[in-house]
């Protein structure tokens, strides 16, 4: 009688923590995707919340201006 593994599982005489080259190599595969799409994921975020800071410090620019506009009116 012999004992049939589904693909990709260890095979009758192989220890469970030998995992055959491919396997190991579809595993590094699969974390070296998820590294670079979390980084991915992280660096539109931090470029989105740049801008975000931008358009807030552009819109307190742009409100101080009217406001030292009105201040010069005021004076004449």
């Amino acid at each position: 009688m012999s004992v049939q593994y589904p693909r990709g599982r260890a095979t009758a005489g192989e220890k469970p923590g030998n995992e055959p080259e491919e396997v190991k190599l579809q595993n590094a595969s699969k974390q070296i995707v998820q590294n670079a799409i979390l980084r991915a994921v992280q660096q539109v975020s931090q470029e989105s919340q740049r801008r975000e800071e931008r358009i807030s410090d552009n819109q307190g620019h742009i409100q101080l201006g009217v406001g030292e506009l009105t201040k010069k009116h005021e004076k004449k």
